[in-house]
Parts: C-alpha cells; sequence; structure tokens
C-alpha cells in the first residue's frame, strides 16, 4: 500500500497558541488519528514492503533545533534513512528491547499485528504548544460524554463524543510516578484477536521543540509507565547537544 505523502506543518507564531488555536490544531490531529486508525489493519504487510534494514551505521538526522542520533535499523522507512535535515523521522522499535529490525528480531516486525511487541514513533517539529497530557483540561474535557470509569491497567476512561473526529476512541487518564497526568487515546478491541500495534497513542514533548508521537498495542496498557518511560530515555540519549559532534555519526548534509 502506498505511503502517505508528507505534509508540511507550519511553525506556530508563539510558544503559546491561544485557546482556539488548541481546537484547531485539535481537529486536524484527529483528522491525523482517523487516518492512522484506518491503515492499523495492514501495518504487517507495510512493514514487508518497507525495506527493511540490519545496517546499524548511526545517522545524524537534523528536525528543526534538534539534532539526533539514530541508527539506520530502527528507521522505518527507506527514503528516511540518510543524514542530513528531515521533517520528521518514523521509527519502529522492538519491546521491551526498544531496538531496530535484525535477523534475530526478524519474526516480531514481520508479524506485528497480533503480536503486541512493537512500537512505532514519529519524532517531528512541535506544532502545538501542550501535548497530550496539555491537552486534557483546555480541549478534551469539552469532547467527553458519560461518566468517568474504570479503565485497564488501572486508568480511568472516558468516552469521546461521536463529533469529537476521534473515532471510537476511549481517553485513558492516570498519574504517573512522579504525579504527573499521564494521558492517552485507545480504540480498545471488542475482542483480544482484534489487537494491532497502533491501538492506542500518545504524544509528548521531548528534546527542545520535538514531539514524539508513539503508538502501541492496548495489550501494552499494563506496561504503560515503562513504555512512557523509556521512550523518553530512548529519544533523550539520542540527542545530541552539541552540534559540533558528528565523528561517531554520518555528516549532517543540507
Amino acid at each position: 500500500m502506498p505511503l502517505r505523502p508528507r505534509r508540511t506543518r507550519p511553525r506556530p507564531e508563539s510558544t503559546t497558541l491561544p485557546f482556539r488555536g488548541l481546537f484547531i490544531g485539535a481537529g486536524l490531529l484527529a483528522c491525523g488519528c482517523l487516518a492512522v486508525a484506518l491503515g492499523a489493519s495492514w501495518y504487517g504487510g507495510a512493514l514487508r514492503l518497507a525495506g527493511q534494514s540490519e545496517q546499524r551505521v548511526p545517522l545524524d538526522i537534523l528536525i528543526g533545533d534538534d539534532h539526533l542520533r539514530l541508527p539506520a535499523n530502527m528507521i522505518r522507512f527507506e527514503d528516511q534513512r540518510r543524514a542530513g535535515m528531515a521533517e520528521r523521522v518514523d521509527l519502529y522499535l522492538a519491546w521491551p528491547e526498544l531496538e531496530g529490525y535484525s535477523a534475530a528480531l526478524r519474526s516480531r516486525f514481520d508479524a506485528p499485528d497480533d503480536q503486541g511487541r512493537l512500537i512505532f514513533v514519529q519524532l517531528s517539529q512541535s506544532t502545538m504548544s501542550r501535548d497530550m497530557s496539555g491537552r486534557v483540561e483546555p480541549i478534551y474535557r469539552h469532547l467527553l460524554e458519560g461518566p468517568a470509569r474504570p479503565g485497564p491497567a488501572g486508568l480511568t476512561a472516558q468516552t469521546l463524543k461521536k463529533t469529537s473526529g476521534f473515532g471510537e476512541d476511549v481517553l485513558l487518564t492516570g498519574t504517573d510516578a512522579d504525579g504527573a497526568l499521564y494521558a492517552v487515546r485507545c480504540a480498545l478491541p471488542v475482542a483480544p484477536g482484534k489487537t494491532t500495534n497502533a491501538d492506542c497513542q500518545r504524544d509528548v514533548h521531548v528534546g527542545r521543540d520535538l514531539t514524539m508521537l508513539y503508538r502501541f498495542s492496548s495489550q501494552l496498557l499494563p506496561q504503560w509507565q515503562a513504555i512512557d518511560a523509556g521512550l523518553r530515555r530512548f529519544v533523550s540519549a539520542s540527542l545530541i547537544s552539541d552540534m559540533s559532534q558528528n565523528d561517531s555519526g554520518d555528516a549532517l548534509r543540507p
């Protein structure tokens, strides 16, 4: 199945978006999430056609003000496996190893739909001033209907209105080990056999000005704290603070 064309997203005019801007951004995000939901069922086939690589050569990738150094075998799409400036980079990682494609992990990458052991990560320049947890109060609370109820893995579940643009997604919230609000949207399957590696999605701000959007199976919800903390550590370790430190990776190219 062909990949979706990339779109150039405008930079926000200020670091703090007005309330109305948040709703506009949320609407655009909802459209993108609907496309993700429609495409979740063919992730397995798409992976087989994506041209996986076992090469671990580190690539220096510059997204806005953030400099990332990532091994090629973690980068999902072949045309993104190059050093230089990029609008975004898409990764796929085996869980819990947080490793890229390899001969030892081949079976995990070739049949991901019902395994629940891959995490898809997209790193791009931030276009909203708030991440998903930060949008709960100003945005999501206006899109909820019905009472809160106990959800999976100790989280609280709330139904999103049919008119919200988020399909059948449910908003799950909780408190992490540091006392911070955690929020994730999931299309909870009616049966365990219907799960995919894209049931749930969450976005957080990382680095200087990056948004990390990641998707994972609802089967992994019991590990939500470990996943969130692990991915944050992974990105932090992949960020290069000194732009002159290019000796261990491919040099940045304009």
